[in-house]
């Protein structure tokens, strides 16, 4: 019917609206509510609005009332799937103000930390989408969905086990502080995360293959929900859904923190050119295969390392002087800003968050018109973004 209007909503079904449309349980972000108010001419969406704010995380305003240690546990929250990195630009932030070196073992655990829970957050969204996505399709020459998402699941696990040994932590790890991190790694682990590396990417094969070889996945993918470069900049989309726009930003190489710049000759960046959610999911499965290797230097060079303190001396109760500055990661989905303003105390005056999430869904507006309904899992599963991380 010409004009209709249509709410989808992710995270179960509501009473609201005409008609209600459930992803399914598998969306990663299932733990928050995503609104799209859309306005249908028969199967297809002319008009698309993103409605957020069902979370009511308030980070923001919590950041003023707590110290830069109990920043740390809000901030890892925030994106649940990329929550070491989430943490990690806080204390840089709070570092580059406060002009504290952290120690070289420090700068390089932080930096394969951080690759481990890129290779997380990317297989998170590997082992839903594509594997749900080619189900859906129905039956087509190519392996079985069901195989790729358990690789992924497995995978998963066995980057999970060291990330848990070293922190404590399965998702909220806690790890960071201003100043280095908590402890050092403890015996014997190092090992263990270049054994991990290797069994995850032997599995690399079977958890792309659905990405890579089945007829269903990709014909549903390809030319569906396409972005373009220009969108991508006027909008902030960043990671891995921009690079596949053909906008080859990374931070890491154009602009270094922790220890990339050491390691740049690995930092390969991958682009494709299309824009669909083909292209997206391509971009997400080769990154994979780059931080594993990111992780392999990481270690050796941290096996190499003299031993050393994890953090920097801070007094008992530590205040960051009066000031700003302003960090920013390549967390998993793209690009997080941290803008920290002090006036001397235990507690920012403002910390404000520019997230990656936020950024990729403002697009949809745009991405959405002209596609079916059906489409609606390809795009946002897409996009890569988290709900906590979006929400304001």
């Amino acid at each position: 019917m010409p004009g209709r209007q249509v709410e989808a909503v992710t995270g179960g079904w509501a009473a609201a609206g005409d008609l209600v449309i459930n992803l399914g349980p598998g969306h990663p972000s299932g733990h928050g509510m995503l609104r799209l108010r859309l306005t249908m001419d028969g199967g297809l969406i002319t008009a698309a609005e993103p409605v957020i704010g069902f979370v009511h995380r308030g980070a923001e305003k919590l950041f003023e009332v707590r110290d830069y240690r109990q920043i740390i546990v809000l901030a890892n929250r925030h994106d649940w799937l990329g929550a070491f990195a989430s943490e990690l630009g806080v204390v840089l932030a709070a570092e580059r103000l406060a002009g504290i070196e952290v120690p070289p073992r420090a700068v390089w655990a932080r930096t394969l930390l951080a690759e481990l829970n890129r290779v997380l957050s990317h297989l998170a969204f590997l082992s839903s989408y594509p594997p749900e996505i080619a189900a859906a399709a129905g039956a087509a020459t190519g392996p079985g969905p069901e195989q790729a998402a358990a690789a992924a699941f497995a995978g998963r696990e066995l980057i999970q086990r060291v990330m848990e040994e070293i922190s404590g932590g399965r998702m909220h790890y806690m790890f960071n502080r201003v100043g280095g991190l908590k402890e050092d790694p403890p015996a014997g682990w190092l090992g263990r995360v270049h054994a991990a590396a290797a069994e995850v990417r032997a599995a690399l094969p079977v958890i792309g293959a659905v990405v890579r070889q089945h007829d269903g996945f990709r014909a549903a993918t390809r030319d569906v929900g396409r972005v373009t470069s220009e969108q991508v900049l006027q909008y902030g989309v960043s990671g891995p859904a921009a690079r596949a726009s053909g906008v080859g930003f990374d931070l890491r190489r154009d602009e270094p923190y922790l220890a990339y710049g050491e390691i740049a000759g690995l930092l390969r960046v991958v682009t494709r050119a299309e824009g669909d959610c083909l292209a997206r999911f391509e971009c997400l499965l080769d990154q994979v295969s780059v931080s594993l290797e990111l992780v392999d230097a990481c270690a050796s060079r941290l096996a190499a390392l003299p031993a050393g303190p994890a953090s920097a001396r801070l007094p008992k109760v530590f205040r960051v002087p009066e000031g700003h500055a302003y960090a920013w990661t390549e967390n998993p989905a793209g690009l997080n800003g941290y803008y920290l303003v002090s006036r001397g105390g235990k507690t920012p005056w403002r910390l404000k968050l520019r997230t990656a999430s936020f950024s990729n869904v403002q697009v949809l507006s745009e991405v959405l018109p002209g596609s079916r309904v059906a489409d609606l899992p390809a795009i946002l599963g897409s996009m890569f973004f988290v709900v906590g991380d979006m929400d304001r």
